[in-house]
Parts: C-alpha cells; structure tokens; sequence
C-alpha cells in the first residue's frame, strides 16, 4: 500500500511569506514614523504662523491682539469682530499690555482671524476656562493637529528645570494637549533642544504654580480634570516627563499619556 503523503509549505514558501509579512510590517511602522512627523511639522508651523500674526497684529494697530479694547476692535479692526459691536461688545480685554484672563485669550484669536493675519474664524466668546477647553468645538479658538485648543497667554506653568528663582509668568504659545511626550520631544529637538527645562521650548507642569492671577489675571492652569488647557495630568497616564521642575528632567518617551503639552516662550 502507498503511504499518503502529507502536504505542507516548502521552506521557500515560508520564507516568502515572513518576507512580506516583514515588508508590510515595515510599511504601516513607515507610514506612523510619517504621519507622527507631519503633525510634529503642523504643529512648529503653527506656532510660527500665530507668532508672525501677534508680532504683526501690535506693528499695525499698537496694540495687544486679545488685551484690546472690544470698542477700539469694533472701530479698528472690523464690526464683524464681535456680534454685539452695534452695542456693548465683549470681545476684547483691559489694555493692560498682557493676555491674562480667559476672555482674552479667547480674543486673541477673533482679533487676529479678522484682521486678516491668522487663516480662520473664530469668535473668540471665552469668559471661562470651561468655555475655552470646549472653544475648538464651539468654533471659539483654534486647535491643534489633534483638535485641543491651543492658548496665546501670560503664564508660569511650565518646566523650570531646577531653575532656583522657579519659572516666572511669560508670553506663552501653548501647543495643545492631546499629544504624547515622544512627539513633543521631536517638536522640542526640531525647534529648540530636546530638553523639557530648558531653552524656548518648556515642557508644561502638571501643578498649576502660583503667579498669573496675582499680577491681575486668571490662572491659566485651572480647568476641568482631563482636560485642561496647559498642564498634563497623571490621572490619565504615566508622566509626561522624568523629574519635572528639576535639574536633568527629560520627555518621558515611554509614556502614553496623551495629554502632555508644551509651551514655546515668547
């Protein structure tokens, strides 16, 4: 009697298949390396698109997009920059010479957008940290390449590496949460050093720290657990940086929190 033989897949077989299992492997790990740079590149763009368009806005009006008086914006900029220009409008700061309240944060962006220096729309309606964390949605200030809102404002709330005099209150583009400390230390090696602590870009604290609201301000730190719009919270993964606010911190590339954040200094 013959002996049935079994089938099976020859070694060339096997080894074409592991070949294009490996080849597709490699292509989708390309394809994240890729998109992760593309929002890395999205977000730097911005920041220096929104730094052309604050440093314009004070060349050509005198003044600080967002602290401007809602009625000078009205008469300066354009009616359309607030719905209530015809009365009492709101979109519009103290002209202190500083972002340092939500409303004004918020205005910096219909202030901005309708002057023609920033692409978009934006009404600017933010008198509460609720209403800005919720801005992108309502169509009230920009986001990021993640949809979390960004923030032009005076703030200490970022890492001081050990400094011994801590941070003190600056102007501050907050890049956005919803990001990961892996793609905010490539972010921070593309435009500044790699270092949270240290040079223009900060890592941000997940501590709000004392000092905005004292100088006549809000505290741009506070907001709802999860969601602020500056700190980073450790409720909702591993730190986003090794030893913060000391000497030696670095980007915890480990992590997977997805709401980290850092801030450019200004």
């Amino acid at each position: 009697m013959k002996s049935r033989q079994q089938s099976g897949f020859t070694l060339v077989e096997i080894a074409v298949v592991l070949v294009l299992v490996g080849l597709l492997l490699g292509g989708i790990l390309k394809g994240q390396q890729l998109i992760s740079s593309a929002r890395v590149r999205n977000m730097a763009d911005q920041n220096a698109g929104i730094q052309a368009a604050y440093y314009g806005f004070i060349d050509r009006y005198r003044q600080v997009p967002g602290d401007m008086p809602a009625a000078l914006a009205c008469r300066a900029i354009s009616a359309e920059v607030d719905a209530n220009c015809g009365g009492t409008p709101t979109i519009g700061g103290n002209q202190n010479g500083r972002i340092d309240r939500w409303e004004e944060a918020g205005a910096v962006w219909a202030h901005l957008a309708h002057s023609r220096l920033l692409n978009g729309s934006y009404g600017g309606n933010t008198a509460t940290a609720t209403q800005y964390e919720a801005g992108v949605l309502t169509g009230q200030v920009p986001g990021n390449a993640f949809q979390q809102p960004v923030l032009l404002g005076f703030t200490d709330d970022y890492d001081d590496g050990g400094a011994a005099s801590g941070s003190t209150v600056r102007l501050a583009y907050v890049f956005g949460a919803g990001v990961t400390p892996s793609l905010l230390r490539e972010l921070d090696v593309k435009l500044d050093d790699g270092d949270p602590g240290r040079g223009v870009v900060r890592g941000a604290v997940n501590t709000a720290k004392p000092g905005e609201s004292t100088v006549g301000g809000d505290d741009f730190g506070t907001g709802a657990p999860g969601s602020e719009v500056i700190l980073w919270s450790s409720t909702t993964g591993a730190p986003c940086i090794n030893n913060a606010d000391a000497t030696g911190s670095s980007w915890n590339v480990d992590s997977d929190n997805t709401r980290c954040n850092a801030l450019f200094l200004y």
